[in-house]
């Protein structure tokens, strides 16, 4: 057995491994060990002394001196931590009462909260169980198609892994080696323009047929200033917090470490200000951005070994010749890379996806011509509808844990379908128009002095150990 096939059988032992439920992040370690040390094997060598040890401990090393993955746990510190400061329901009341004359004004409240919330948190689960609890129930008793609230909330709590600032991308580039501020600048426009789709086809479908929505009176005896009242101290404060983050990042104020501390503390701040600040609260959110920050670290350290040795053993350069042969165009390539992204969501999760199996396709980019960051914003509009796609929709399935009685599985994806419809038509756009996402970039950055340097590069050239 050749080299080459030792490497697609280690792939694919991999990802029998993983539907067996076996831990991704030490099965990818153990199985980078295993077949390392069968790569590295030199008779004349003792067994201790064989490279893939050191290739490991180096790896392990590059991981956690990163300096630009010590925003991960920040900003998961910042999400958790606002996510128990008992906003969301003052801010899902504000916005309601706010957009009371629009119709379907519940649904767009919904979507709105779900967005901002997503994006300050980054966390679909907790987004959509939250809101789940709160809205959901609102909703139904308001009158609203359970399909149409279900699709809401669903959709809308998968907006953090796309809308700045997304710990998603920052995951995607450690892995590619682009510069997180750009990033960020090319994911804004993407990702208001899925959100203002999913608000214009609430909108519309409601004017179509209001019997959907039927339009809430109770809100319209609350005066302006009430409801200014409410927008100040539920919405302002959070919108705030979220655009100084994103704002100093974009602007060159502050690295993404940086803002994410700043973002951290102001978590904290507004914590204390709703009187939701206690010992255990903290304490909970500390372990929990502990234990996420654990697992992102560990999947790049397995990950970032198991592509080197997948690459020494020449399964890299198999799959790209491979890919090569079919003489795909530029469009026809991009196309078959989402494709097979789409169908890894559903047994997957995100930070999987990115760390493990994006690495196999960024080496082809260069040879198609497509920037790393198109590709990158490619992938995290893709992923949205790794989340909302029957049957492993996890958007649906946290949805349904929370849901009211009533309310089946299948109500929920069918009220997914057309939001994953909105998710595919701006896809299209972006593939028809790439300035959707170069434009803001090539706005701020054009004459500006960026750092574009590629981030710390985790995984080691192996060569190094021929």
């Amino acid at each position: 057995m050749s080299d080459p096939v030792v490497a697609l059988f280690m792939l694919g032992l991999f990802i029998c491994f993983i539907f067996l439920g076996f831990p991704i992040a030490f099965t990818l370690m153990a199985m980078a060990v295993g077949f390392g040390f069968y790569a590295y094997y030199t008779p004349a060598v003792a067994l201790w002394d064989n490279n893939i040890f050191f290739l490991l401990v180096q790896n392990t090393f590059s991981v956690m001196s990163n300096d630009v993955l010590i925003s991960i746990p920040l900003f998961l510190f910042m999400g958790y931590i606002i996510e128990r400061s008992n906003i969301l329901e003052k801010l899902f009341v504000s916005l309601q009462i706010a957009l009371r004359h629009i119709p379907g004004s519940m649904g767009v409240a919904a979507l709105v909260t779900c967005t901002l919330f997503a994006t300050a948190t980054g966390i679909v689960g907790a987004v959509v169980t939250l809101m789940g609890l709160l809205a959901l129930p609102s909703m139904l008793k308001a009158g609203y198609d359970k399909k149409l609230s279900c699709g809401i909330i669903a959709a809308g709590g998968t907006l953090g892994i796309l809308i700045p600032p997304s710990i998603m991308l920052i995951v995607y580039a450690a892995t590619a080696g682009v510069s997180v501020v750009k990033l960020y600048a090319a994911a804004l426009i993407p990702g208001l323009l899925l959100a203002g789709l999913y608000l214009v086809y609430i909108v519309v479908r409601v004017v179509i047929n209001p019997s959907l929505a039927p339009k809430v009176t109770t809100a319209d005896d609350v005066d302006f200033w009430k409801g200014f009242k409410l927008l100040l101290t539920a919405f302002f404060p959070l919108a705030f917090l979220i655009f100084a983050v994103l704002g100093s990042i974009l602007f060159g104020l502050a690295t993404p470490s940086e803002a994410a501390a700043m973002g951290a503390l102001g978590g904290i701040f507004l914590s204390v200000a709703y009187r939701a600040f206690t010992w255990d609260r903290l304490r909970e959110a500390v372990y929990l951005t502990s234990k996420t920050s654990a697992m992102v670290c560990w999947l790049f350290v397995g990950s970032w070994t198991f592509s080197s040795v997948f690459s020494y053993l020449g399964g890299e350069g198999l799959i790209a010749e491979f890919v090569l042969s079919m003489d795909l165009s530029t469009l026809q390539f991009l196309i078959m890379a989402q494709l097979i992204i789409f169908v890894l969501g559903w047994p997957l999760e995100w930070s999987e996806i990115i760390i493990i199996f994006v690495p196999i396709f960024l080496p082809m980019l260069a040879i198609f011509d497509v920037d790393p960051i198109l590709f990158g914003l490619l992938i995290a509009i893709n992923l949205q509808t790794s989340f909302l796609t029957p049957p492993m929709a996890m958007s649906a399935y946290y949805l349904k844990g929370v849901a009211p009685k009533g309310i089946e599985l299948w109500d929920i994806f069918k009220g997914c379908f057309p939001f994953l419809g909105m998710v595919l038509l701006t896809l299209v756009l972006v593939y028809v128009e790439p300035k959707i996402v170069s434009f803001l970039p090539d706005l701020i950055y054009s004459n500006a002095a960026v750092d574009n340097s590629p981030l710390p590069e985790g995984v080691i050239d192996p060569s190094f150990f021929k």
